[in-house]
């Protein structure tokens, strides 16, 4: 379970191809690139248990880099590339990189960083070189492509996406210091997934986000090939499909919209019958959305619900969804545990905070304060989510503790009339959030991205406003749909999925102290 051996068992295999560029590594290839690797990190006087830093986009060098660290022992923190320079120094000087390897695309980025990052000893860049950065190429190349003698497993160390605040570094050990140990996402791949040497892989998402990266090298790891696209389309996607054969994906909700939203023509163009497996994951997936996907491809689709902290996971299939509709699935990882505000365990089908009993370990990177803040008093840990679970054993998430809204006195979730809104003809992409209201504390706002920018402003946009909140109150309680309809050209939505809700919330909240009137 290592792309060493596939090296040895089938080397001329296509380990990953580029969508775009159609760049393909072999295993061989991956192998020899990934020794050259670690091998330079030994070279700069890294051992393991150091840090490296990540700045690169979708391209053909990422998992050589990735595989040559864990092989040699090294926590390797992959980061966004739409990052301000501010935000990037924060997590470079936060994982106490000792290298930055970037790209000459990341060049205007990486520049900035060079003031910023005093922490950093050595900088590479591919595709060319830019001040203070030596050449990515010619350093691997002088390497030799044997093995480093003292191998042993490393891992990544993701940020969390700061939806709810600042990035959080995430780190749980190895299980096992053997390079090629089973974990338990390759398990669940492989056993539950099918995923093998027989598997064609499509991965739509920005390769520095926890499941994309994770999953593309348990496929590699499972003798399997990687289609990576550089950036998501969604007929480009659907082309992609039939295009390689593609097996098994991953995607998020918003992919799902924006494919259900092609013409209908574009959508039946493609042959699709390859599919055997498709999970989704990252945001919370409207009900209606998820029916027509099944619908269109079958029961192929699988839901997790995890973290990039990995301390537990729940899984649903598409039979048990369809029996249990918005469920995000049972445990397979640790133990679920619905806990209210002082700790205690709440009866079935009551909404508390979702804790994992007997989960994987993990810390938040020097962040004892925040560590602690995961953990009850039993040890069980969290990721701040609000749900439920029913008398089957199956999680119901209602949303994210820090989004809840307070109007009255009333605790809203805003989650039911993201998910009605995001159903609406004219609707692209939406975000329910509370905002200041002097009487209630808080009332409901939509943010959305209509489908026509004609419909941004002016009569328009107020005759969308009014339909959306009838069509919201047509099906909601009225006290859980938005008073109001603000409309932008795009949301600021992690490229994986994620909402950064508290940009949005920053911007009708500036100038109040408290988030309490």
């Amino acid at each position: 379970m290592h792309p060493h051996i596939h090296a040895q068992t089938q080397p001329g295999k296509t380990a990953f191809v580029m969508a775009e560029s159609g760049v393909a590594v072999t295993y061989r290839e991956l192998e020899d690139r990934s020794n050259r690797f670690a091998q330079l990190l030994r070279s700069l006087g890294l051992k393991a248990g150091d840090h490296i830093a990540i700045l690169l986009e979708n391209h053909p060098r990422y998992f050589e880099i990735c595989f040559g660290a864990h092989r040699a022992g090294i926590i390797y923190t992959a980061m966004s590339t739409r990052l301000t320079a501010g935000e990037a120094a924060y997590i470079i000087e936060n994982c106490e990189a000792r290298l930055l390897v970037t790209s000459r695309a990341m060049s205007g980025l990486a520049e900035e960083l060079l003031a910023q990052t005093p922490g950093v000893t050595h900088r590479l860049m591919i595709d060319g070189v830019a001040p203070g950065h030596a050449s990515y190429e010619d350093a691997v190349t002088a390497q030799s492509a044997a093995r480093i003698a003292d191998e042993t497993a490393g891992g990544d160390m993701l940020y969390s996406s700061g939806t709810t605040g600042r990035p959080k570094g995430v780190w749980a050990p190895p299980d096992s210091p053997a390079i090629d140990a089973v974990n338990p996402l390759l398990n669940i791949c492989a056993n539950l997934w099918g995923i093998n040497q027989d598997t064609v892989y499509l991965s739509p998402a920005p390769l520095y986000h926890a499941a994309p990266l994770r999953f593309c090298i348990a496929t590699m790891r499972l003798g399997g090939t990687c289609v990576v696209m550089e950036h998501f389309d969604a007929e480009h996607y659907l082309r992609l499909v039939e295009r390689h054969r593609v097996t098994h994906t991953q995607l998020v909700p918003t992919m799902f919209v924006r494919m259900l939203k092609l013409p209908e023509e574009a959508r039946r163009r493609h042959d699709l019958a390859s599919l055997k497996i498709a999970i989704h994951a990252a945001a919370p997936c409207p009900i209606p959305v998820k029916q027509q996907m099944i619908e269109w491809w079958g029961p192929v689709i699988w839901e997790y619900y995890a973290g990039t902290e990995g301390n537990g996971m729940t899984l649903v299939g598409s039979a048990d969804w369809l029996a249990h509709p918005g469920t995000v699935g049972r445990a397979v990882i640790g133990k679920l545990r619905i806990c209210d505000d002082d700790g205690n365990e709440v009866p079935v089908g009551t909404a508390g905070t979702v804790y994992f009993a007997d989960g994987r370990p993990f810390q938040y990177h020097n962040d004892a304060e925040k560590t602690a803040g995961s953990r009850n008093r039993d040890g069980w840990t969290t990721l701040g989510d609000v749900g439920y679970v029913d008398a089957d054993g199956f999680l119901f998430l209602t949303d994210r503790k820090a989004y809840m809204i307070i109007s009255g006195g009333v605790n809203i979730y805003p989650q039911e009339a993201e998910n009605l809104l995001v159903t609406h003809p004219k609707v692209l992409d939406c975000a329910v959030i509370g905002v200041p209201n002097e009487e209630f504390g808080e009332e409901v706002k939509a943010v959305v991205q209509p489908r026509d920018a004609a419909e941004l402003e002016g009569e328009r946009a107020r005759a969308l406003e009014e339909e959306l909140i009838a069509f919201c109150r047509a099906h909601l309680s009225h006290i859980k749909c938005p008073r109001s309809v603000d409309f932008t050209a795009e949301l600021p939505r992690h490229p994986t999925g994620k909402l950064y809700k508290r940009l949005l919330r920053d911007r009708y909240w500036a100038g109040h102290g408290s988030r309490i009137i």
